[in-house]
C-alpha cells in the first residue's frame, strides 16, 4: 500500500492538471532531491559537531593520538558514513517507489561504504605510523614499509569486495581466480615485493635507520636517510637535494653507512703531506740544540740522544763516517713533533687509532700521513680541526729544514728563468 503522503501529493498534482505518471515522476524527483539535501545537511551537521566537540577536546588533551587522527582525516571520513547511511536506509521507505533507481543508488552507496571503510583503515594505519614515529625506537625500526604493505592488502581486499558485490561472487572464488594469474601478478608487483623483502632485511638486520648518513655513489646518494618506504629509501644529500634509492638495491648492492663513526664519537682524519726527499738529512749538533728548544720535543731529543749514544758507544761505532751507527734525522724528529703536537690537542682522540706514518715513496715525494680521530663528529667542526692541523704542519715544516714537495709553480718557473738570465749576464 502506498504511503498516504504519496497518495495525497499525487492527487494534488492530478487536481491541477498533471497526469498520474507525471505526478509520480515529479514526486519521486522531489523525494530524491529532498533526500540528497537531508544527507548534505546531516554531513554538514556531523562536521560542525566534529569541529565544535572533537577538535577543542583534542587540543586540551596531552595525548598526540587524537591530533594525529585529525591530521589523517579519520573523523572527517567517519562523518561521510552519516549521509551515506541516511540515503541507504531511506531508500527502503515507501516514498521511493521507483525500484530500479533505488536499487541502483543502493549499489552505489554500498560501493561507497567499501571505499570509505578502506579510507578509514588507511587513516588509522597512517595515525599508527605517525604515533610510532614519535618514539625513539622508530629511528632504528621504522614501520612505514610494513604499514604500506598492510594498506596495499586492505586496498586489494576492498577492491575484491567491490568486484564480488558487483558480480555477486564469493571472495574465495575470486582468490582462486587470482591464483591462476599469480605469475602475471608477480611480474606486475615485482618491485613492491622486492622492496618489501629488502625493507624488512634493512630494518631487522639494523643495516640502516632514519637519520643515518649513507653514501651510495651509484645513485648519487650522500646524505641523511629521511624515509624508508616500501620500494624506495629517500635520502637528503648535503646539498639539500633529495635522492630516492630503490630499497632492494641496498641489499643487492653495497653502500656505506657512517653510523658507526657517529656512534663512536670520533671522526677520522686521514690525510698526508708529501715531503721532498732531497730535504731529508741527518741532524747535526746545532740542529739538535735548536730542536731542544721546542717544548714538546725537549724530552724526546734528550731520551733519543741518550739511547743512540749508548748504542754507538757499546758497538764502538766510528762516528767520523756519517753513515756509521745510529743518528737522528730531521724527518724522524719532525714525525716525533707531529705526534707530540697532536697528543696535546684536546680535539684529537688519544684512545683511538693514532698514527703518524710514512707511506710508500713516489715520484711526488715521501707522504707523511696523519691518521687520527677528532673528538667531534660534526662536519663543520671536523673540517675546521683538520684545516687547523694542516695549516700548522705546513707552517712548521721549514723549521725542521724540510721541504714540502709540490709541482713547479709559476713562481718556480720565474725564479728559474731569472737565475738563467743572471748566469748568462
Amino acid at each position: 500500500m502506498k504511503n498516504e503522503l504519496v497518495v495525497k501529493f499525487t492527487k494534488f498534482l492530478e487536481s491541477i492538471g498533471a497526469s498520474e505518471d507525471t505526478a509520480s515522476i515529479i514526486f519521486q524527483t522531489l523525494a530524491y532531491i529532498s533526500l540528497l539535501l537531508l544527507s548534505f545537511v546531516a554531513y554538514k551537521l556531523a562536521v560542525f559537531l566534529l569541529r565544535k566537540l572533537i577538535v577543542p577536546l583534542a587540543a586540551k588533551t596531552k595525548s598526540h593520538l587524537d591530533n594525529l587522527l585529525l591530521k589523517n582525516r579519520f573523523f572527517i571520513r567517519i562523518a561521510f558514513l552519516v549521509p551515506a547511511s541516511i540515503i541507504y536506509y531511506s531508500l527502503e521507505s515507501e516514498l521511493f517507489i521507483h525500484a530500479g533507481l533505488s536499487v541502483f543508488i543502493k549499489k552505489l552507496i554500498t560501493i561507497f561504504f567499501y571505499v570509505i571503510t578502506v579510507l578509514i583503515f588507511d587513516s588509522l594505519l597512517s595515525t599508527i605510523n605517525d604515533y610510532y614515529n614519535k618514539f625513539h625506537i622508530a629511528k632504528d625500526h621504522p614501520i612505514k614499509g610494513i604499514i604500506q604493505v598492510v594498506k596495499i592488502i586492505i586496498y586489494i581486499l576492498g577492491l575484491l569486495g567491490i568486484i564480488g558485490f558487483l558480480f555477486d561472487k564469493d571472495i574465495s572464488s575470486i582468490f582462486i581466480g587470482i591464483g591462476t594469474l599469480s605469475a602475471v601478478l608477480m611480474l606486475v608487483f615485482k618491485d613492491p615485493i622486492l622492496g618489501f623483502v629488502g625493507g624488512l632485511q634493512l630494518i631487522f638486520n639494523k643495516m640502516i635507520a632514519i637519520g643515518d648518513w649513507i653514501s651510495m655513489p651509484k645513485y648519487g646518494a650522500d646524505g641523511n636517510v629521511l624515509e624508508i618506504n616500501l620500494t624506495t629509501v629517500k635520502v637528503q644529500n648535503f646539498d639539500k637535494t633529495i635522492i630516492t634509492v630503490p630499497t632492494y638495491s641496498l641489499i643487492s648492492g653495497s653502500f656505506q653507512n657512517w653510523r658507526g663513526m657517529e656512534n663512536s664519537g670520533g671522526r677520522r682524519i686521514k690525510r698526508a703531506i708529501s715531503i721532498d726527499m732531497d730535504s731529508v738529512k741527518f741532524c747535526n749538533e746545532d740542529m739538535l740544540e735548536r730542536f731542544k728548544k721546542i717544548d714538546v720535543l725537549k724530552d724526546y731529543i734528550n731520551k733519543t740522544e741518550k739511547e743512540i749514544d749508548g748504542f754507538n758507544t757499546a758497538e764502538k761505532i766510528d762516528l767520523a763516517v756519517l753513515v756509521n751507527g745510529r743518528r737522528q734525522t730531521n724527518l724522524g724528529v719532525f714525525r716525533a713533533y707531529l705526534k707530540a703536537y697532536l697528543r696535546k690537542r684536546e680535539d684529537i682522540h688519544n684512545d683511538m687509532t693514532f698514527l703518524v706514518r710514512h707511506l710508500d715513496p713516489t715520484e711526488k715525494g715521501l707522504p707523511i700521513q696523519i691518521y687520527v680521530f677528532t673528538t667531534t663528529v660534526d662536519w663543520a667542526e671536523y673540517e675546521d680541526i683538520q684545516a687547523n692541523i694542516f695549516d700548522h704542519i705546513l707552517a712548521v715544516v721549514p723549521e725542521f729544514e724540510l721541504s714540502v714537495y709540490q709541482f713547479p709553480s709559476s713562481v718556480d718557473v720565474l725564479k728559474l728563468g731569472s737565475e738563467d738570465i743572471k748566469q748568462t749576464t
